[in-house]
């Protein structure tokens, strides 16, 4: 690619320069013709993510369009409802092999109750450490190594949840963790499935570059 042709060329007198990372002018003419290739390389393949971003964005869009209306439909032509109080909706082929589902997921921060229930935890900890409960202070500690957002793992403290101890400030602990969720919005999501049976396990149509 020629100076004059770079989609990035800025004209200055006549001839054509790019900026760099530091935002200074540079002539092209001066610039390592392997970093004008890995410049290319880099534009063309953005380029083409953007691209595809932009279509799934749509067919996300359209999916979600195309079953708001069949569930219109057929409450209209059946007077039938299909598809759970919260948004969720499962759609299968009639041999059972294609399957869309559409789960709509809640959005949960924590409150300031949930420092209280650390504080219990962690004293019932410290009594029951002769005992052992290894495995418990693992999953205690995954609870609360917050990521760099600072959010704390939901589905870990889900897991807490669900561990049944009589003792009264486990009890209060926990009942300090559901007091502190808050549900702050909804997201929803749209996932594709097949299997080569009825009887076979399904397997997700891949739609993400991580998982591809």
């Amino acid at each position: 690619m020629s100076g004059a042709q770079h989609p990035a060329a800025i004209d200055v007198g006549g001839l054509p320069y790019l900026r760099d990372a530091k935002g200074a002018l540079v002539p092209i003419a001066a610039i390592k013709p392997a970093d004008l290739l890995m410049d290319e390389l880099v534009r063309g393949l953005l380029g083409d993510a953007g691209g595809l971003s932009e279509m799934l964005t749509a067919f996300k869009r359209e999916v979600f369009e195309q079953v708001s209306a069949h569930q219109a439909l057929i409450a209209q032509e059946f007077g039938a409802k299909i598809g759970g109080s919260k948004g969720n909706i499962t759609l299968t082929t009639f041999d059972g092999t294609k399957r869309v589902l559409v789960q709509v997921a809640d959005q949960i921060e924590f409150g300031p109750e949930i420092q209280a229930a650390k504080t219990l935890i962690d004293e019932c900890l410290s009594e029951w450490a002769a005992t052992g409960g290894v495995e418990l202070r693992a999953l205690v500690n995954r609870v609360f190594q917050v990521d760099q957002q600072g959010t704390i793992n939901r589905a870990e403290v889900f897991m807490l949840l669900r561990v049944q101890i009589e003792d009264l400030r486990w009890q209060r602990a926990m009942d300090a963790i559901r007091e502190s969720m808050r549900v702050i919005g909804s997201k929803t999501y749209v996932r594709f499935q097949r299997r080569d049976a009825g009887d076979a396990p399904w397997r997700s149509v891949t739609l993400d570059m991580a998982s591809a």
